[in-house]
This record gives C-alpha cells, sequence and structure tokens, in this order.
C-alpha cells in the first residue's frame, strides 16, 4: 500500500533529514512550508535521490490554510499515513514585555496547527496501517530548573512554554489513539543543529541523528518520548 509523510513546517536540519529518511524506506514526500522556494528546492533534492514529494505551500499557523493543504496532499499523494509536526515559532522571548499577539503566533503553530492538522487527517490515520503523529519539540520544553533559567537567559521564554504545551499534547494524544492503533511520538532535542538558523558554527546534533530517532521510535511503537542530544 502507498504510504505518504505530511512534513509540515519543512526547512534546513532535521525536517530536510526526516524526509529524505521516509522517502528512502518508500513513503512519499509532502513538503509544507511558507517559502514556496524553499520547497520547490525540496522537492527537486528528493526527486534527484528517486523520492517521490509534492510542495504545499501554507501558513500552518492558518487553520483553514491546513485543512486544505491536508485535502491537497490526500488528493495529490494519496492517503496520509504519518503526520509529522516540525513547525515551531520564537516569539514571546520576554514573557514580561511579549504583546500577547506573540503568544497567540505562538499557540497557533504549536497548539492549534497541530491539533488542526491531525484533525484534519485522522479519517487516514485510522485507515492507515502503521500511521503515527510525529512530533519535534525542544529540550526547552522539560520541567527543569536548569532549563528554565537557560530559556531566560537565552530570551526564549515562549519557545519554552510552547514546547512544554506540545510535550504535554503528545502525552495525551499516545493515549488517546492507542486504541485506534496509531502511534504517537516526539523527538525532544538538546541542542542546536546542524544547518538551522541557530547554527552560529557551533551545533552538535546533525539532522540525520534526529531523524534515525524518529524512524526508530516508528517502528518500534512503544516509547512516547525520547531525547536527541
Amino acid at each position: 500500500m502507498a504510504k505518504t509523510i505530511l512534513v509540515c513546517g519543512y526547512g534546513p536540519g532535521i525536517s530536510t533529514a526526516v524526509a529524505e529518511k521516509f522517502g528512502r524506506e518508500g513513503f512519499s514526500v509532502a513538503l509544507v512550508a511558507r517559502n514556496a522556494e524553499r520547497l520547490r528546492a525540496g522537492v527537486q533534492a528528493l526527486e534527484a535521490k528517486g523520492i517521490r514529494a509534492a510542495a504545499f505551500p501554507a501558513d500552518v499557523a492558518d487553520p483553514a490554510a491546513v485543512r486544505a493543504l491536508v485535502g491537497s496532499v490526500k488528493a495529490k499523494l494519496g492517503p496520509i499515513t504519518v503526520l509529522h509536526w516540525n513547525a515551531y515559532g520564537g516569539a514571546a522571548g520576554d514573557l514580561l514585555t511579549a504583546p500577547l499577539a506573540e503568544l497567540h503566533t505562538l499557540f497557533d503553530v504549536a497548539v492549534i496547527g497541530l491539533l488542526t492538522a491531525l484533525q484534519a487527517s485522522l479519517a487516514d490515520l485510522r485507515e492507515q496501517k502503521e500511521a503515527a503523529l510525529l512530533v519535534t519539540n525542544g529540550g526547552l520544553g522539560l520541567f527543569d530548573a536548569k532549563v528554565d533559567a537557560q530559556a531566560v537567559q537565552w530570551g526564549a521564554m515562549g519557545l519554552a512554554v510552547a514546547n512544554s504545551a506540545k510535550h504535554k499534547i503528545v502525552g495525551l494524544l499516545a493515549e488517546k489513539l492507542k486504541p485506534d492503533g496509531i502511534y504517537v511520538g516526539e523527538v525532544m532535542v538538546l541542542g542546536l543543529v546542524q544547518g538551522t538558523p541557530w547554527d552560529n558554527g557551533s551545533a552538535t546534533v546533525p539532522g540525520s541523528r534526529v531523524a534515525d530517532k524518529f524512524w526508530e521510535l516508528y517502528r518500534a511503537r512503544s516509547e512516547v518520548s525520547a531525547i536527541v542530544a
């Protein structure tokens, strides 16, 4: 049976590696981001490796756009087997001074967008064998005093809050979707990912390491959350 992975929040680093990993394993790949040129380049790179891929420009913070893109993916590539949520925002760095609109934007991506995509894909996921929701997350979402101090120092308080929300959502959905045979898992990355806008030359985590962990979780279908450093 044909399999499709929907990669939301496509860019350099983790999502590129995940698209390549799952593509090599026989998945068609749907790439989603706002940057149409980046998507075209991503599709070309995947097709050069013999992977079937298509681009779907969309703002994942817009529920209507997310629902429309899921329909477009199904029409072009077939039913969705895996939903990979890699989108995030870095606004509201200081919770004491950030405009509330920035917090809305963070949660529109991290929570509303994710849940909208899942709801729109749910009928497919329930019918597909080995269906899954895979979520990229960051270590700033962990409940730890040292992590909190780091988030404050880096001016990434909003991102920390959004990551914590995603971490809880993953646990809840893993329990809720278990009877449907839909696996839910996340990889929490501790450290900077090579090749991303965050990489100032000192990043130590290759995207391929994260992608390999996602594939390991997906195949084993038991562990809900894993850490990569």
